[in-house]
């Protein structure tokens, strides 16, 4: 349900929550250069909206169009979030109004009904990652982590997406831009474990107590 009034006015929209089997693959990939954001919930907090920024918007291979975000160990899409609590998708939100919708905005379906059009269905995309996502590695358990910056993420023929970084001793120019040579997936590294968005990495740098009471609940479901 969107809402075709100016998406700066105040128009705060009822959500319906509705449940999908595990969406088709993807096709295409369109960055989200706004700020939009995904609003979730969870059973720990029922009462609760949480919000993450998106990443991208995808065209489905069943023609639907959602949003898509890191989250945990792959890029998901908007109806297929799930948390270690049961986490929920409940809508998308513009920032800085009180603009809430369900459906992908008219000017993304737009654009990925002419990307799918003039690209096809095959070929390897690959799209920068511009909200901060870092990959978070260890080797021990969580007694140490180590955390890198996604610079893009490759969406494949077979609608598999992998967050690419920079391998640092085969880096021969800065800044690393989508398709260096130096890139390589996180999700195929031995110690690959989670995503995180730039706000709990940061915590995760400065050893703040809650996002290292948060890894620590992760692992014992690693």
């Amino acid at each position: 349900m969107a809402n075709r009034r100016d998406p700066r006015g105040n128009n705060v929209l009822p959500f319906i929550p509705r449940r999908r089997d595990s969406s088709p693959p993807i096709l295409r990939l369109s960055p989200e250069y706004d700020g939009m954001e995904l609003l979730y919930a969870n059973d720990q907090h029922p009462d609760t909206l949480f919000s993450i920024k998106i990443l991208a918007w995808a065209r489905l291979d069943n023609g639907d169009t959602v949003a898509v975000v890191p989250w945990l160990k792959q890029l998901v899409t908007a109806p297929d979030l799930a948390d270690p609590l049961n986490g929920r998708w409940e809508g998308y939100r513009l920032p800085g109004s009180d603009y809430l919708f369900r459906e992908a905005p008219p000017h993304k379906v737009r654009e990925l009904d002419e990307a799918v059009a003039f690209f096809g269905k095959t070929g390897v995309q690959e799209i920068p990652d511009t909200i901060g996502t870092h990959a978070v590695f260890s080797e021990d358990q969580f007694e140490t982590l180590s955390l890198m910056e996604v610079v893009s993420w490759r969406l494949f023929p077979d609608g598999r997406a992998s967050a690419m970084v920079a391998d640092e001793d085969r880096v021969t120019q800065t800044p690393v831009l989508p398709g260096d040579d130096c890139l390589l997936a996180a999700q195929d590294e031995p110690d690959f474990r989670y995503f995180f968005q730039h706000g709990i990495a940061n915590r995760l740098k400065e050893r703040d107590p809650e996002a290292l009471a948060a890894i620590a609940m992760l692992a014992t479901r690693h």
